[in-house]
């Protein structure tokens, strides 16, 4: 059984899709494929049409064609004349296989498919209100029109520019000029910085966990020493030394070629060294180390010990020659082991203050407790 009439390339689809219908249902095995490839081949016209409408845009006109005859061949395959007529039936199909291969490989840039449709309605609208308004409509103009927010045409608009990409080895001025490429971007001046960072990132390794923290509290997290030494618990100007301590540290191990040793120490309380020395009725009391919030409530304790355990004294001085920094927690512990002195009868006298404890102590108004 053969179709026995030829189709015009300009005649309407559904009656010859009507004949084949027939035919192909009193058919059986090999002459079903026969009666289908025919009606397929004189369909073809049909589907070459429909790929005329997306010339130009970027892909050749030999895939477009191979596209929608691909959509004719699923649109006769699937075809059921009950559900209606069948050129709208294979329009609908081959129209999307045609924008199915515009999505998955027209675009020079992946763009998910919603942006892709809307970047289409977008171009589209503006065309329209181009006409209509004589004038490029805004995108509020645009957003209004087609119902959606205007963060979504911009968007849009943007994703439109990856469908078609310039290439960055296309001549920037005719055919003698730079190429693209050669135009953007420009030296990096961090460049020769990386394999110094590379060297302090490494150093920091090497250093204790608590100076660790505070140079990534103070140069990352972008703290003052007062707020890094409140997150820690401690006084300012102990944080003051320990970063001062660590940078020196660094400093001195960027530039040399063996690393030094670190020479900080990793204790917690930060204890100052006391010793006593007893002549008869006085006593010599010796403080070594930086007195602040640190370990002042340390020190009283050791000096009202002192006070309280030792036999009849009269005069207790205290040696800070060994004391570099004095803090106002360190001011309050003199001015309390002097009460208590005084309240014993004991006469206190602190000596060999560095200058700048010195300093500290005359502020504060303690020049009655410095020795001669």
């Amino acid at each position: 059984m053969t179709l026995t009439h030829e189709v015009n390339p300009l005649e309407d689809l559904d009656e010859a899709a009507a004949a084949f219908t027939r035919a192909w249902a009193a058919a059986d095995g090999p002459e079903r494929q026969r009666l289908r490839a025919e009606f397929v081949a004189r369909a073809l016209p049909f589907a070459r049409r429909l790929a005329r409408r997306y010339h130009g845009r970027g892909e050749s006109p030999e895939d477009l064609e191979q596209v929608a005859r691909l959509g004719l061949v699923k649109s006769v395959n699937r075809y059921n004349p009950e559900l209606g007529s069948f050129t709208a039936y294979a329009i609908v199909t081959i129209t999307g296989e045609l924008k199915r291969h515009f999505r998955n490989h027209g675009w020079g840039v992946h763009v998910p498919r919603r942006l892709q449709d809307l970047s289409i309605e977008v171009s589209q609208t503006r065309t329209a209100l181009t006409a209509e308004l004589a004038r490029r409509p805004t995108e509020e103009e645009i957003a209004e029109r087609l119902g959606v927010e205007v963060c979504e045409v911009r968007e849009a608009r943007v994703s439109g520019a990856a469908y078609a990409p310039g290439s960055l080895n296309a001549r920037a001025d005719g055919y003698d000029g730079p190429e693209v490429g050669d135009l953007i971007g420009a030296e990096d001046p961090d460049l020769g910085l990386v394999e110094d960072r590379a060297s302090v990132e490494r150093l920091l390794c090497r250093l204790p966990e608590r100076e660790r923290r505070i140079l990534g509290l103070r140069f990352y997290g972008n703290l003052s020493q007062v707020e890094i030494a409140r997150e820690l618990d401690v006084s300012q100007m102990h944080v003051s030394r320990l970063l001062s301590r660590a940078l020196t540290w660094l400093r001195q191990a960027m530039l040399s070629d063996v690393v030094p040793p670190w020479t900080g120490t990793d204790e917690t309380d930060h204890r100052v060294a006391l010793s006593i020395t007893c002549r008869g009725d006085d006593v010599e009391l010796r403080v070594t180390g930086e007195i602040d919030r640190d370990n002042a409530g340390h020190l009283r304790d050791e000096l009202m010990s002192v006070l309280r355990e030792t036999g009849r004294m009269r005069q207790l001085t205290i040696d800070l020659a060994g004391v570099p920094l004095l803090d106002a927690a360190g001011v309050s512990v003199l001015v309390a082991v002097h009460e208590a002195a005084r309240v014993r009868d004991v006469q206190v006298r602190a000596t060999g203050l560095q200058p700048y404890v010195a300093r500290i102590a005359a502020a504060s108004g303690l020049a009655g407790l410095i020795g001669r």
